[in-house]
């Protein structure tokens, strides 16, 4: 038999090496690599042909069972979840500390407990007193939920297999889970993986919704082994600044319906309230004309949301460094458009100072935006308003071409519902307008009463911005 190999496994970010050092070489985190229990290994090679049990095969037109969806009671976290809880799903939901998360469930359980359904509420992290003070302020003592407060995975599964299986369960958190099992503290690697494997098989195996509230580290991703995100059916992400009143849940993953789909949340102070219309979050006092304010049509999931992008260019009279300071877009597309604009328009932001900021708190991770955020830089380095009625979309490649964007009839629409006269984007994208399954080119019918204004070039948005054209 050859000697076991030593492994050692980052509590960040689950990658594997086979010596201890004191920094991550995948995450970079220090002091996060833990020595796990080595597998015996074997010289000999296995013969696993024989000795297993036979397994059916099936055919893929074979009538399967409808996906029977169970609501929540809150209808921004049925939509972020694709139309509801699947009987059977294991949830994963990640977000920062103090942002929200058990708010949400405790909301979502007491939903389902007062719509009839048996909901159960574990918390690792609060003693029940603590959870019952959290939903006497949400006004929430009244909900038949039942609430215990254990990290033994064991006395868990012990206690659910005596009873029936409930309609929707959470778990607060998964790092505080321990499997006397597997060695190792609570919210290590092996302890992370096994506790989550047993209460994943015992929702499936029993039809149970189960949510497990996982912790995330500092630059935002769910802490522990990346294979727990493809262990579960679902991952969702709880975002926000705990400064600034709204919160969007955010879709990451789903084998059960779209992904990137987003709920929005207003915190008050009775608990999590829906934000039905998130545009008009998004749009501060658009109706005031200020130079570097652009309007842009994002698309999260199916959902169309007008978002207000800030534009600020600051000239500089010394030969100091120029800043480049951005908020809530990415910094390299920033200077890649900066480039562009300089290259193919001949704007100088060479001896200016720039800082871009999305409205809101909102992130945005939408190629659209290009032309916004150009039409933004140029309003703002001209000290020229733009319109107060227009929205702008679309993708600017390197060569200064404004290319087709998917969805352009669900952007169109929403800002038609808002009052938006005018649209300024690709040619294929405006002038069809419809675009219903969000193709490029797609022909459909234009949006009533909205103006398409063709851009296939950025010299032709500088032109329109700066000329007035």
């Amino acid at each position: 038999m050859a000697k076991p190999k030593r492994r050692f496994t980052c509590s960040a970010c689950g990658g594997v090496t086979n010596r201890w050092q004191g920094q991550c070489a995948d995450c970079g985190e220090w002091n996060t690599l833990a020595e796990e229990a080595p597998l015996t290994v074997f010289s000999a090679k296995h013969d696993l042909t024989s000795g297993g049990r036979l397994i059916s095969f099936e055919p893929l037109d074979r009538p399967g069972e409808a996906l029977l969806r169970r609501s929540t009671g809150i209808a921004e976290f049925d939509r972020a979840l694709g139309g509801g809880l699947v009987p059977g799903s294991a949830i994963l939901m990640g977000g920062d500390p103090g942002i929200g998360k058990s708010t949400l469930l405790l909301q979502a359980a007491a939903k389902v407990a007062l719509a009839g359904g048996e909901a159960i509420y574990i918390s690792g992290e609060e003693a029940p007193g603590q959870v019952r003070l959290r939903a006497d302020r949400l006004g929430l003592a009244a909900a038949p939920i039942r609430l215990a407060a254990s990290t033994s995975v064991r006395d868990i599964l012990t206690t659910l297999g005596n009873m029936e299986p409930p309609a929707f369960l959470v778990i607060d958190s998964i790092q505080c889970m321990h499997s006397d099992q597997i060695e190792g503290a609570p919210g290590t690697v092996s302890q992370v993986r096994g506790c989550a494997f047993e209460l994943i098989r015992y929702a499936k195996d029993n039809g149970v919704a189960m949510v497990l509230v996982g912790h995330v580290t500092k630059d935002g991703s769910i802490a522990g082994p990346r294979v727990l995100e493809h262990m579960v059916d679902v991952v969702m992400s709880f975002e926000g600044e705990r400064s600034h009143q709204y919160r969007i849940l955010r879709n990451l993953k789903n084998r059960f319906g779209p992904v990137d789909e987003i709920g929005v949340f207003a915190m008050a102070g009775a608990g999590l309230e829906e934000v039905s219309n998130p545009s008009m979050l998004f749009l501060s006092g658009h109706d005031n004309p200020v130079p570097g304010s652009a309007v842009f049509p994002a698309i999260e999931g199916t959902r169309p949301v007008l978002i207000e992008i800030q534009a600020l260019i600051v000239r500089l009279q010394s030969g100091a460094t120029p800043r480049r300071a951005v908020v809530g877009w990415d910094n390299g597309r920033l200077a890649m458009l900066l480039a562009v604009l300089e290259a193919r328009c001949g704007l100088n932001f060479s001896a200016c100072e720039v800082y871009l900021n999305v409205a809101g708190g909102y992130r945005l991770a939408d190629p659209a935006a290009d032309v916004a955020v150009a039409a933004a830089l140029i309003s703002a380095l001209a000290d020229k308003p733009l319109p107060t009625d227009a929205i702008w979309f679309g993708e600017v490649s390197l060569a200064g071409e404004i290319r087709p964007v998917a969805h352009g009839g669900l952007r169109l629409r929403e800002a038609a519902k808002l009052g938006f006269a005018q649209a300024n984007g690709p040619d294929e994208a405006t002038s069809t307008g419809g675009g219903a399954k969000g193709k490029p080119g797609a022909k459909g019918q234009a949006v009533p009463g909205m103006r398409h204004n063709r851009l296939s070039l950025l010299p032709n948005l500088v032109d329109r911005i700066v000329g007035g054209e």
